[in-house]
Parts: structure tokens; C-alpha cells; sequence
């Protein structure tokens, strides 16, 4: 028989719910898009690339994006 071990942990959903809230704005974002990116590998690729390009300054303002011609 395999010897397995686990570790059992109470915690309630009111209670992940709340440690949430109490993030820092830019700790929640983060904490949101890893545990997406815990379903999908491709979507935390693409939020690897979109820091990357940010941190490189390959950015467009949302006018240049968005304006009209």
C-alpha cells in the first residue's frame, strides 16, 4: 500500500472570500488571474506576454487604439 500523506485545511468560502477583499487592488488582480490560469495554461501565457510587452513599453494608449480616422 502507498504511503500518502494530505493536509487538511478549514476553511470556509466567506473566509477566502474576505482574505480577497483585504488585498492590495494589485495583489487581487494577480491572485484572480493565476487561479484563471490554474484552469487554462494558455491564458496565463498570454498574461506573461502582456507584462512583458508593459514592462518593455510596448504599450498603445486607449486613444491610439481606439480613435477615429
Amino acid at each position: 500500500m502507498a504511503n500518502t500523506a494530505s493536509i487538511g485545511i478549514h476553511i470556509t468560502p466567506q473566509q477566502i472570500n474576505d482574505a480577497v477583499r483585504r488585498m492590495k487592488r494589485s495583489e487581487r488582480t494577480a491572485f484572480v488571474e493565476d487561479l484563471i490560469a490554474a484552469a487554462s495554461p494558455d491564458y496565463l501565457d498570454s498574461i506573461r506576454e502582456a507584462r512583458e510587452d508593459y514592462k518593455k513599453g510596448r504599450v498603445y494608449t486607449h486613444n491610439e487604439v481606439f480613435k477615429r480616422k
